[in-house]
């Protein structure tokens, strides 16, 4: 294809694209002169080195000395070959693309897959759409969202959509289209065992757009039924979920004039951002946030706003993204919710204006780091003491000057009572710190004892992982981490959530976030004794049934405790007491139900 486009077609094309505006949507420009100066898309810096002279189309590094005309940003920027760039440009500007005489249109078919591809999922997309929008079917979808708060004028713009429940539909309709099977085969939105039948059916449909606004992939949310709560595709010609950001086509410029980006949990919350008016909102697509993603934002801000769930799976995710950006040389905040709900509950209950005052109050990350630490260790004893600094200390290791070092480490000192030459000496020695302690008292996260009590939450858990893992989708509708009173098995509960929600919930990747030996060893031996395969759909709804029961029971004793404390006599207290005495009722409805 590169040798038959006519040079009149790639000279129109140098001297008809902005090179100022294409850059402009990668790096933030700023004009001095004649030149625009941004820092380099390339390579990271502090300083702007990067240089876009309109006059001549080009740029150029005195970095890391790339440079070249708008051909070669654009094939540098989007990883395209020289034609692909062309036609892209070629699209942008309205020119139209001639070819030589003799061009063979046969060597052109192998670099149209991608774009016929995009064109499926744009028509499905539109398609999907419509079935929510206009049809009767669709209908139960399109009132839980507008029943969680998104307007019309919402589900428009993300174009929001339902895929049917006959999952045969979907490729009869195409077919009509004149899609052929062989083609729809590797589009990603059929079983490979079973090509007639849909991968999504019966959900409400997210179009995943990449950063030009073109459909290149779906996620889809169960409403109703069984099965995962998320489906989303897999990696596509024209799709790779780990450099892909849902709605940053959407967010892109709210980004670059805002210098912040949100980095929420999924689909509906980033939405929801959206629709109060927070437009520089994305999400990572149904895997933990990668340092493709925060490249991808990097050149735009320099601060990373972060608002994933509160409980330990999310607090894992906080904590490695947190990590992640601060290497990055990106200042972090993190959102803290009102209530702990997610961004849609608060939008449809509370309103915008707490939504927005969320955001705008977002603390620190070493001050929601050092927060989480003081209600994970006993900060009152000088062992929780160093055991916290010890957790402290890897967000110290990824700060990238000497100056946000030296801060943190008198942060911390100043948080946990310590002088600043303890803390200094303990982080400049933490290996041998961190291996006195644990020779002096093992983590009380390992297992010593390989005979561990089979309790209903142990077993539970145990035949989740070692029998049936789609089982946990049932587990995690009922029960949250809190219901649970061993340690263990709460445990190993959310490092299944954290699986569920990156996606992969198989045998070995549970077994890969298991960390402790001793518990990679009890999993396999329960695996291999086969303890745990019979009867396991049961096994696991009795012992929901009893987890949920000791865990009302738990909330009702402590409503008990609190309603004894009151004293009915003041106004204050008599109203708290009302509050408490419905909690309760609704406690024992509950108990009562389910005896």
């Amino acid at each position: 294809m590169a040798g038959f486009i006519k040079k009149e077609t790639i000279d129109a094309v140098v001297h008809t694209a902005d090179i100022v505006a294409i850059a402009g949507e990668y790096v933030p420009l700023t004009r001095k002169g004649s030149t625009w100066w941004g820092c380099c898309p390339f390579h990271k810096e502090k300083t702007p080195s990067f240089s876009v002279t309109p006059e001549k189309n080009m740029f150029y590094c005195f970095g890391c000395h790339k440079g070249g005309d708008v051909i070669k940003f654009v094939m540098e920027m989007e990883k395209l070959s020289y034609p692909e760039a062309i036609v892209q440009l070629a699209k942008r500007t309205g020119v139209e693309v001639r070819y030589e005489d003799g061009f063979n249109p046969e060597l052109a078919k192998k670099d149209t897959t991608k774009d016929e591809l995009i064109q499926l999922y744009e028509r499905v997309s539109t398609m999907f759409h419509y079935l929510l929008t206009q049809t009767e079917g669709g209908k139960f979808a399109l009132d839980y969202i507008t029943k969680r708060g998104l307007s019309m004028k919402t589900i428009e713009r993300f174009k929001l959509g339902y895929a049917p429940a006959d999952r045969r539909w979907l490729k009869n309709f195409l077919r009509q289209k004149n899609f052929s099977d062989e083609f729809l085969a590797k589009s990603g939105l059929f079983s490979h065992n079973y090509p007639d039948i849909a991968f999504f059916s019966d959900r409400l449909m997210f179009p995943i757009f990449d950063r030009r606004g073109q459909c290149v992939a779906m996620g889809g949310r169960l409403l109703r039924g069984d099965g995962p709560k998320y489906l989303n595709s897999g990696d596509l010609i024209q799709y790779q979920k780990g450099e892909t950001l849902y709605a940053f086509n959407f967010a892109k410029n709210a980004i670059r004039q805002e210098k912040k980006v949100i980095f929420c949990e999924g689909y509906m919350d980033c939405i929801a951002y959206h629709q109060c008016g927070i437009e520089y909102a994305v999400a990572p697509l149904g895997t933990a946030l990668t340092e493709e993603q925060v490249k991808l934002v990097q050149a735009f801000t320099d601060t990373v706003l972060l608002s994933f769930d509160s409980d330990g799976a999310g607090q894992k995710a906080t904590w490695k993204a947190i990590l992640m950006c601060r290497k990055h040389n990106l200042t972090v905040k993190v959102i803290r919710l009102k209530g702990g709900k997610d961004p849609a509950e608060i939008m449809l209950n509370f309103g915008i204006e707490t939504l927005t005052n969320d955001v705008n109050t977002a603390i620190l990350d070493s001050d929601y780091i050092l927060d989480t630490l003081s209600h994970t260790y006993p900060v009152d004893t000088p062992e929780g003491k160093t055991k916290a600094c010890l957790s402290f200390f890897p967000y110290i290791d990824a700060l990238q000057t000497d100056i946000q070092k030296e801060s943190s480490l008198e942060q911390l000192g100043q948080r946990f009572n310590l002088s600043p030459e303890a803390v200094r000496r303990d982080f400049n020695n933490r290996d041998k710190v961190r291996e006195r302690l644990e020779q002096r008292q093992p983590d009380a996260g390992q297992i010593n004892n390989q005979n561990i009590p089979m309790d209903a939450e142990i077993r539970a858990i145990l035949a989740v992982i070692t029998t049936d893992t789609n089982q946990f989708e049932l587990m995690r509708r009922e029960l949250t981490e809190n219901d649970f009173e061993n340690q263990l098995a709460k445990n190993l509960f959310i490092i299944l959530e954290e699986c569920y929600r990156e996606g992969d919930i198989s045998f070995s990747t549970i077994l890969s976030h298991c960390k402790d030996e001793s518990i990679q060893q009890m999993i396999t031996r329960s695996v291999a004794s086969g303890e745990f395969s019979q009867n396991t759909n049961q096994m696991v709804a009795d012992s929901i049934a009893l987890i949920k029961r000791n865990s009302l029971e738990k909330q009702r004793d402590s409503l008990l405790n609190r309603i004894r404390t009151l004293n009915p006599a003041t106004a204050d207290d008599m109203a708290a007491l009302n509050e408490l005495l419905a909690e309760k009722m609704d406690i024992d409805n509950k108990l009562n139900k389910k005896d």
